[in-house]
């Protein structure tokens, strides 16, 4: 069943309809992912979500309107997620091993080159197969991500101090003690989430429907409990040296609150030698509810700029 949002002024915010063509795809080891399509043409937007371990819903639906501008929309539910398959099996869950699944997908379709639109998680692991698949990327957006934790958790702590200091020890011994579901620790990782991931009195539909799905495993392994505490695989992951390669154009984008804050983006701007960032300042990690029309203004304006 399809559902949309819609302001007063006819502005779809997000359109959660069904896929014009939905393909499973082999990932190896004998999984597979569902990869959905919308609309046609030779212009492909390829979006990968952030996590890991959400389904793609919350990404989809408010990009999945590119379609109606002569884009085809192309994103899928990476393994362990959505309608893709769920194994049980720690190993799965590392950057290289999506990589390759990226890889699988844009294979089984078809799709030589892609702008590629990666968010949090989607942008990390999209440097990371730009930098190993470069052929296959025409443009990219990085939106809401970093491509140096190290740095980003200094930001992160930063951000944390903000809340004062009695808090921030309290966040330090629930941490310590690995205790997670303490209703103090719970209460101030929602007001960070409230200031930093979305600024809105609710979550969209599409975004609740993602959070029901998350795969808190695959998360814990990679990142950690929450936003705000790394301690999974990627804490050392640094790509800042290697942006030089991406001879491509590329948009960051940030909101002024953002938990990957502006100071990410300026840092891969610098770094890449055809790089613009667009800050929303009435945004946080979500743009694209909190401030839906200018970031896709902000998105098509880029992209038809590549393809003029």
């Amino acid at each position: 069943m399809s559902e949309r949002s819609v302001l007063s002024d006819g502005f779809v915010v997000w359109d959660d309809r069904p896929a014009d063509v939905t393909v499973e795809v082999a990932v190896g080891g004998g999984h597979k992912v569902k990869a959905y399509s919308y609309g046609e043409g030779d212009e492909v937007v390829f979006l990968l979500n952030g996590g890991p371990g959400l389904p793609c819903n919350y990404l989809r639906a408010p990009l999945v309107p590119l379609a109606g501008h002569g884009y085809r929309v192309v994103v899928h539910d990476q393994l362990g997620t959505g309608a893709s398959d769920h194994p049980d099996d720690r190993s799965l869950w590392t950057l290289e091993r999506y990589v390759e699944e990226v890889e699988a997908v844009l294979d089984a379709l078809g799709l030589k080159r892609v702008h590629f639109l990666g968010h949090s998680w989607g942008g990390w692991c999209g440097i990371e197969y730009a930098l190993k698949y470069p052929g296959r990327i025409a443009s990219m957006i990085l939106s809401n991500t970093a491509a140096d934790i190290p740095h980003l958790m200094g930001e992160i702590e930063r951000l944390r101090m903000a809340l004062g200091a009695e808090t921030v020890a309290m966040l330090q011994r629930f941490e310590a003690l690995g205790n997670y579901e303490h209703p103090a620790y719970k209460a101030a990782i929602d007001l960070l989430d409230y200031r930093h991931i979305r600024r809105l009195p609710e979550r969209p539909k599409p975004a609740a429907d993602s959070k029901a799905g998350f795969n808190m495993p695959i998360y814990m392994a990679v990142q950690g409990p929450n936003e705000y505490h790394y301690v999974g695989s990627i804490t050392t992951w640094n790509r800042i040296d290697q942006l030089h390669r991406f001879t491509w154009p590329t948009l960051v984008i940030n909101g002024q609150h953002d938990v990957l804050t502006p100071a990410c983006g300026m840092r891969m701007v610098h770094a890449l030698p055809r790089g613009e960032i667009r800050i929303f300042q009435n945004s946080s990690h979500s743009p694209f509810y909190e401030e839906p029309q200018a970031y896709r203004r902000a998105v098509l304006d880029f992209l038809d700029r590549q393809r003029a």
